[in-house]
């Protein structure tokens, strides 16, 4: 695990610092969960419209969307407002229990010079024969339907029949198997995540203990004790008492070329005008280049930087409905599925941690004897077009070398919190109460101030190179603070503290008083909008100590 400020600031420099202003400052913090739809049949429709980018531009893409007229069951539970349009990117996500047997219909609503269009399933059982229905009188059993090389797909303004079953637990993408590197660039993807049948409960221990369902101090009843409501869909990502986890964000990963759009929408619109004219030589269907590929628009979850930082469900992004804004507690196993969409591998980096492999495409990795998992540690989450994974991730500030909530042996100011116990368990932890406002801290780190030594790297004689103010401070943008947590600052300085620096009026010591870690893409030009910087597929990880309640709703 890297160290908090060496990360921060060395490593990230300014970049961290703007994305801060971006996160805590200028704009309410909000949160992202694994929001979708759930039920045993989903009415989708694939259609035309515009997505916003943060450079300004509208452009014109395809996608899916629940039909008109269907009211879709909205999971989490505990995320309101939720809203699935007629036309989305990425497609809504689909929520089903492994075992279960449900119905996607798609209508087929795109321009009619686009053609077939259709859903793979990759990894999920489908039915071997689809049946047609005549959503409007132009369509017949012979005409509504027609073989493609990968599916069965729908002919323009009918409709297709799919069932699918979900055999085995995880996260999977769903797209388009219609001229793929048209459709799926013009926006047609989405995932769908199966849930355990038998999902197990409990707290994680251990690789080798996995999560123990009876373990009296847990984060759930961390989570039940500070009355933070649960945003998870389910307790584990699979049927193994291994892969129990606190909360859950998913990430798809996807690029455009605004070219191929442009391309797709003059002929479109030429064909459709065409056609009301009274010439009788009108093309009878697009031939759009998808070669040369340039890229110019990296996103997440439809959203790029900063737009994959606002609410779920924003207003003004009707078509863009899902954000990428993750946040934890310390010591919180955090799943993250991870799906590439597209057509480039995109290398994510997520700071303070690495990811703990579970599962690639609903493949459980788990040692020969099944006893322990056996994924690996990545560095970087890089993800191949089409391929999906399950990974945990999390924080404890282990390592960091000073205590990060100010504690003291004795405290003059009075404050019960800066004198808490830190009790190791077996694992170095503090477990032992729920309700305290260190839980899970690294007790080896319990009351070592960082203003004894402050300065340099640990080899240097301090635990951490804090930034010169000279450089990097702008205004009420800096917060500067390396405690965690409301008013742990102050704890450890004291009120006229100056080294660590204590914060401003945006960040005060008194306020949430988190920690900012940037995730972001290591191909650098994925961190761009349209060759503007920043941009394109970053966000922030955020950490609050456990005082702070993280609502997933807004």
């Amino acid at each position: 695990m890297k160290a908090l400020f060496t990360t921060a600031f060395r490593k990230t420099g300014l970049l961290l610092m703007l994305m801060m202003a971006t996160s805590l400052a200028t704009t309410p913090l909000v949160h992202a969960a694994a929001p979708g739809i759930k039920g045993s049949t989903f009415d989708l429709i694939a259609q035309p419209a515009f997505i916003t980018q943060p450079d300004g531009q509208s452009v014109y893409s395809w996608g899916y969307g629940c039909a008109p007229g269907t009211s879709p069951d909205f999971e989490p539970k505990t995320i309101v407002g939720g809203v699935c349009n007629s036309m989305q990117i990425p497609g809504p996500t689909l929520i089903v229990t492994e075992g279960q047997t449900v119905t996607v219909n798609l209508v087929n609503a795109l321009p009619a010079a686009a053609g077939n269009t259709s859903i793979l399933f990759p990894g999920l059982q489908v039915a071997a024969s689809a049946t047609a229905s005549q959503p409007n009188a132009s369509c017949t059993p012979t005409t509504a339907i027609a073989q493609g090389l990968l599916t069965t797909e729908a002919t323009h303004g009918c409709s297709v029949t799919y069932t699918i079953t979900g055999t085995t637990p995880g996260t999977r993408a769903y797209y388009s198997g219609t001229q793929g590197d048209l459709q799926i660039e013009m926006g047609m993807y989405g995932v769908i995540i199966v849930l355990p049948s038998t999902p197990v409960k409990g707290n994680y221990v251990s690789p080798t203990q996995g999560c123990v369902a009876d373990l009296e101090s847990s984060n759930s009843a961390a989570r039940t004790a500070w009355g933070e409501a649960d945003f998870r869909l389910s307790t584990s990502a699979y049927d193994d008492p291994h892969t129990c986890y606190d909360r859950e964000y998913l990430f798809q990963f996807s690029e455009m070329d605004p070219r191929i759009h442009e391309a797709a929408f003059e002929q479109v619109s030429a064909i459709a005008t065409c056609a009301s004219s009274t010439t009788n030589m009108c093309p009878t269907g697009l031939d759009v280049p998808t070669e040369p590929y340039h890229p110019a628009y990296f996103m997440i979850n439809g959203r790029s930087m900063p737009d994959d930082m606002d609410p779920n469900y924003s207003p003004q992004y009707p078509h863009q409905p899902y954000n990428g804004n993750p946040h934890l507690h310390p010591g919180e196993q955090v799943l993250l599925r991870i799906v590439g969409q597209g057509r480039w591998q995109h290398p994510f980096h997520e700071h303070a941690n690495h990811v703990r492999v579970l599962a690639r495409d609903g493949n459980l990795i788990l040692t020969q004897d099944g006893k322990a998992l056996a994924g690996p540690a990545l560095f970087t989450t890089t993800t191949t077009p089409g391929q999906a994974m399950d990974g945990i991730f999390y924080y404890t500030g282990r390592g960091l070398n000073w205590d990060m909530y100010g504690h003291e042996v004795a405290s003059s100011t009075g404050d019960p919190n800066a004198t808490l116990p830190c009790i190791p368990d077996a694992n170095g932890y503090n477990t032992g109460n729920p309700a305290a406002l260190n839980y899970y801290e690294w007790c080896q780190d319990h009351t070592k101030p960082l203003q004894v030594s402050p300065f340099g790297d640990v080899p240097g004689g301090g635990p951490a190179t804090l930034p010169d103010p000279n450089i990097l401070t702008n205004g009420a943008w800096y917060g500067g603070s390396p405690y965690l947590g409301p008013d742990a600052t102050t704890r450890a300085t004291g009120a006229t503290g100056t080294t660590p620096p204590s914060g401003t009026i945006a960040n005060s010591p008194s306020g949430e008083a988190g920690f900012a870690f940037m995730w972001h893409s290591h191909n650098e030009r994925e961190i761009t909008t349209n060759n503007a910087f920043p941009g394109g597929m970053m966000m922030m990880m955020l950490v609050d100590s456990r005082e702070f309640q993280i609502d997933e709703s807004n």
